[in-house]
């Protein structure tokens, strides 16, 4: 404390102020000083890890942090590491492709640089005991791991990489513009609210559904009066019942959350173009109808100033479309039966083409279905299920009942390549792709091994529970289950020789790898298996 009565700290080298209203570390760095290599991932809950920084040396998640905690302490960010440091993990994550949005990155650096120093062998078991802080939605953590074992040699791949040719493959794969370069991997993707002018007026949800304004974010939160969700102990069940029918093999779904990193975000000038939700990446298809830039420039017209739309994790769960859940029932020949539930409004009539082209013998129908918002513009939706459906229909009429390890699954994209997944009895993950031209090998591989990562999740653990009004009771990132550094299996991938333009592939896989992952289930009959007594 300083002799006048206030708070000071040093952030970067620099002695700054700190507020006294309960404001929290974030608050400071981001919406005091400026420092957007801090990012709000699910903030106020403290488990995404993206707003990781240094506190005294240490990892510390800032968004639960209150400012005054760090009274008289040193703070560090991305920012204030060493440029030498700094440019070592940005070009290690470029180089092994562990960086794909960005927005995670930054605060992985941060915590993985507290237990990896250039040139010192990595140590393994720290590093993923470190990633258990973070969620990672784009990479499967495998290319995450790598380099930090490549700032541990203190030596990278040799470089000479065409980088937009990597840009190009990524926007494929992501059905969205994406950068790479070692300005994504350091934060600098070009996430909406990273580019909001200072002054802005802040817009968050309030629970009328309405926006609640503020001069900032804390004040605009405050204003809202919205209590942080919490887990549910529900299990996450499928809502559909199975369609009539004698089957060989059936499946049910739950409602899957996205789980996208950066929170739905915007920011318009009055009688401006609002920024885009979607700042490097794809975000799986779950932005592809965010109303977030229209509220934004609503907002601004109404006040006459430039707003900043916010979304908290909570209210992307809540708004946020999920995918949507499915029941069916197959018999070895491949004919059968896929209901898809679906709450009104949505059109399911690509998805259901899609998924008659990969599964002709299925019949795909609609049912209504009261719940959250869905979207079958999320990853692969329907045509995944129905192909695995009928992939390991297949299996099954040659192998009969029983565990099915080591069984290789092709599925072919009906708009782009074609995968083949092979799940090893070791547990490996074998995975081969044609996708024409590759463009670039590096971001192909690392697109290829989320894909895989998603998968697992969604066959074995991934799901939010939903009561009977369709209203989502798990609003947390740790409530969504998605498999961590940890638990991820060993992923190989091997681009077949093809020519003819570049083509996405990366779907295929996904599809692919869960119907390889069910397949070691045992073809439970209910995902997510976990919890379901299989």
């Amino acid at each position: 404390m300083t002799a006048d009565g206030g708070l000071r700290c040093t952030v970067d080298g620099i002695e700054v102020a700190l507020p006294a209203d309960g404001a929290t570390l974030l608050d400071v760095l981001r919406d005091q000083l400026g420092i957007h290599s801090v990012k709000d991932g699910c903030s106020p809950q403290g488990q995404c890890g993206c707003c990781t920084v240094w506190v005294d040396g240490a990892p510390r998640v800032s968004c639960v942090t209150p400012a005054r905690r760090v009274a008289g302490r040193e703070v560090t960010t991305l920012d204030g590491l060493p440029d030498d440091v700094r440019q070592l993990w940005a070009d290690a994550l470029v180089s092994t492709g562990g960086s794909q949005c960005g927005f995670c990155t930054p605060g992985i650096i941060m915590r993985l640089g507290a237990v990896v120093s250039p040139g010192e062998p990595a140590p393994i078991d720290q590093v993923e005991r470190g990633l258990a802080a973070h969620l990672c939605r784009c990479t499967g953590w495998q290319t995450i791991v790598e380099a930090a074992e490549a700032v541990g040699a203190g030596q990278l791949p040799p470089s000479g990489r065409d980088l937009d040719a990597a840009a190009r493959r990524a926007t494929l794969e992501g059905q969205a513009t994406q950068r790479v370069g070692p300005g994504v991997a350091l934060g600098d993707g070009g996430f909406a609210d990273d580019s909001a002018p200072v002054g802005a007026l802040v817009a968050v949800p309030d629970p009328t559904g309405g926006y609640a304004i503020g001069s900032d974010l804390a004040e605009a939160r405050r204003n809202a009066g919205t209590v942080q969700g919490r887990r549910s102990t529900v299990t996450a069940a499928p809502p559909l019942p199975l369609p009539a029918g004698s089957w060989d093999l059936t499946l049910q779904t739950s409602w899957v959350e996205p789980a996208y990193l950066e929170p739905d975000a915007s920011w318009c000038d009055p009688g401006g173009v609002p920024a885009a939700p979607l700042g490097n990446g794809g975000a799986f298809g779950g932005k592809v109808a965010s109303p977030v830039a229209g509220h934004a420039r609503e907002l601004a017209d109404r006040y006459g100033r430039p707003v900043r739309v916010l979304w908290r994790r909570e209210d992307v769960v809540r708004r946020g479309p999920k995918r949507p859940p499915v029941a069916g029932g197959i018999r070895v020949d491949g004919t059968g039966v896929l209901h898809v539930g679906a709450p009104p409004g949505v059109d399911l009539g690509r998805a259901i083409e899609a998924a008659s082209a990969v599964a002709p013998g299925l019949t795909v129908e609609r049912v209504e279905l009261t719940g959250p918002a869905a979207s079958t513009a999320l990853r692969a939706a329907v045509w995944a299920e129905a192909a695995v459906l009928a992939r390991c229909a297949s299996v099954l009429g040659v192998a009969g009942p029983g565990q099915h390890v080591d069984v290789p699954v092709s599925v072919a994209d009906p708009a782009g390549g074609s995968a083949r997944v092979r799940l090893a009895a070791d547990g490996t993950v074998d995975v081969e792709v044609e996708a024409g031209d590759v463009l670039d090998l590096t971001v192909l591989r690392s697109y290829c091994i989320g894909s895989v990562h998603q998968a697992l999740g969604w066959v074995t653990s991934e799901g939010v529970a939903v009561d009977a009004d369709g209203t989502v009771l798990d609003l947390t990132v740790r409530s969504f289950g998605v498999v961590p550094a940890r638990a991820m299996p060993t992923v190989r991938v091997r681009p077949l020789p093809g020519d003819g333009p570049p083509r996405r592939v990366s779907d295929a896989v996904f599809a692919a790898a869960a119907a390889a992952f069910w397949l070691a289930a045992g073809l439970a009959p209910k995902w997510p298996v976990a919890g379901q007594g299989t």
